[in-house]
């Protein structure tokens, strides 16, 4: 594991009408979601890499569709810092996935359909009314980076 991670299984409560999942508990992780969003990705596409330096994600892989999830710890005062964790989220493997900050993390959809991925930030996208930069490293676009997905 990387120090700072935390990853929940999800349990999916299902009866004839469908299914129910609790997505966060504040007794179970100390959580204060700034705002959330909903992401859609296509199928192959890769989100990220890229890190925060301030902002913890909170992401929530339910379904539909399964991830690749990539994780790399770039905080030099961690006991795993150089770690690279990479583990399958999503449909067949609902879970949440708590990434502090300094952690470097990408996921690729592995499905053949659109699927999705839920994130309860604990800072605001650009801050109050949108008027700071933005808290974020991005390494996708540099062939020289460490932090690939293939």
């Amino acid at each position: 594991m990387i120090q700072g991670v935390e990853v929940k299984n999800l349990r999916k409560y299902e009866d004839e009408g469908g299914w129910l999942s609790e997505l966060f508990r504040t007794d179970e992780t100390i959580l204060k979601p700034q705002m959330a969003y909903l992401s859609s990705v296509k199928p192959g596409v890769v989100r990220g890499p890229h890190e925060h330096l301030y902002q913890t994600d909170f992401f929530i892989f339910i379904g539909p569709g399964d991830f690749e999830l990539h994780l790399w710890d770039n905080n030099k005062m961690s006991s795993t810092y150089g770690k690279k964790l990479v583990m399958q989220a999503g449909e067949t493997n609902p879970i949440s996935v708590k990434v502090p900050p300094r952690i470097v993390h990408a996921y690729k959809n592995l499905s053949d359909k659109p699927s999705i991925v839920i994130n309860l930030p604990d800072k605001l996208y650009k801050g109050v009314n949108k008027k700071e930069a933005v808290d974020e490293i991005r390494y996708e676009n540099n062939n020289n980076s460490q932090f690939r997905v293939s």
